[in-house]
């Protein structure tokens, strides 16, 4: 790709939230996302009439924009289910930007929220409904099996060591304990880490994420009315997405994903490098993602994502902010995980976050993860000095 991207800067966010992170008994997962629909259009100081475009994902629907929009009783013009696991969202960003600028609607939202922490207890994963037939028939355990064999196979291929996975999960519980949304904010040590319960080898259970209740939501315009409304806009530079395969047997390579496609798009569509960015916010379903990601997106070479987490880079006043909301690890983790990742981004580029805020904070990485390393998403976000 020569220059940067035609829509860099064209739309922005203009409104983002959360809603009953954590536990959130009684609640229906459509209640869930509608309070975080209702929240972030108050954010942008708009309201559900306003809405014309609408880009939804669930764990527990089957047509989640068609029931959402029931369920808030508006009739978009633009409809968008696009699921590939917890990199929607973020993906969704790029559709809802080409949406926006062609004029085929004029606000777009973007939701998520699921309840599967007190409705059943345990993650909740649309693949165990899925005939696989390269794994189901062997009772993998998806999707923490997948996740332990990249593990594994990166500490042999690497030499990455358990020490260096245990210190991406207790960075990201040093930012949760500065967030009073988080979870968990107990604190943690990589002894804990190590000593923990192993679920699957070499993962143990703090290598893992929460199983929560929650939702989120982002609004997004044209960055020509963006900022006449509540806040102050945070521009879209760029987004891309790049898939490898759906069964993690079918994995080209253990250790590299599509990140390391799309990565390096997105940032060229936004005509920035990694050392640009000021913040990230990674999904981290499992401490390893971390590690592999960040390899795939630029930020250290293939192979020294174990050395380059593991001397306290991300803990806070390290050289790079990593999930400063305490991530899927530490603050919460509802079945998908990528709007999140954008809302913390927003949050940190508005100055919003209290103890745990970045200062001077202008650009800042978004991504998503979906399925067993299937599909993955990068966003790269501004402030208004960035554009």
């Amino acid at each position: 790709m020569s220059g940067t991207w035609e829509l860099r800067g064209k739309t922005a966010i203009v409104g983002a939230a959360t809603a009953h992170l954590g536990e959130a008994p009684g609640y229906s997962h459509l209640e869930i996302m509608a309070d975080a629909a209702r929240g972030a259009l108050t954010d942008a100081g708009l309201t559900l009439a306003d809405v014309d475009g609408l880009f939804a994902v669930s764990m527990h629907s089957v047509f989640p924009v068609l029931s959402f929009g029931e369920y808030l009783g508006i009739q978009p013009k633009v409809s968008d289910g696009t699921i590939v696991g917890g990199s929607s969202a973020v993906y969704q960003m790029l559709h809802a930007a080409l949406a926006l600028h062609h004029g085929l609607c004029d606000v777009a939202l973007i939701v998520y929220g699921s309840n599967q922490r007190t409705a059943s207890g345990k993650l909740h994963s649309p693949s165990g409904a899925e005939n696989l037939p390269y794994e189901k028939p062997y009772g993998l355990r998806a999707p923490i099996a997948g996740y332990a064999m990249a593990a594994a196979r990166h500490m042999h291929e690497y030499g990455t060591t358990r020490e260096q996975l245990a210190e991406v999960a207790v960075a990201a519980r040093m930012w949760a304990a500065m967030n009073e949304e988080a979870f968990d904010r107990a604190p943690l040590t990589v002894e804990d880490v190590l000593g923990a319960r192993m679920v699957c080898d070499p993962l143990s259970v703090r290598d893992c994420c929460l199983v929560t209740d929650g939702g989120g939501a982002i609004v997004m315009t044209r960055a020509d009315r963006a900022k006449d409304l509540a806040k102050p806009p945070v521009h879209l530079l760029s987004c891309a997405g790049g898939q490898t395969h759906r069964q993690i047997s079918m994995m080209p390579d253990l250790t590299t994903t599509s990140a390391a496609e799309c990565g390096p798009r997105a940032f060229a569509m936004a005509g920035l490098k990694p050392a640009d960015v000021d913040v990230a916010q990674v999904y981290d379903a499992f401490t390893i993602n971390a590690v592999i990601l960040l390899e795939d997106l630029g930020f250290c070479p293939k192979g020294e994502g174990g050395r380059f987490v593991g001397d306290g880079r991300l803990r806070p006043g390290g050289g790079l902010p990593l999930n400063t909301y305490g991530g899927g690890l530490s603050c919460t983790h509802p079945g998908m995980l990528g709007i999140f990742t954008t809302i913390e981004a927003v949050r940190q580029l508005r100055g919003e976050c209290g103890p745990r805020q970045v200062a001077d904070a202008e650009i800042a990485l978004a991504h998503g993860n979906g399925g067993m390393f299937a599909h993955e998403s990068t966003a790269l976000l501004g402030s208004g000095a960035a554009l």
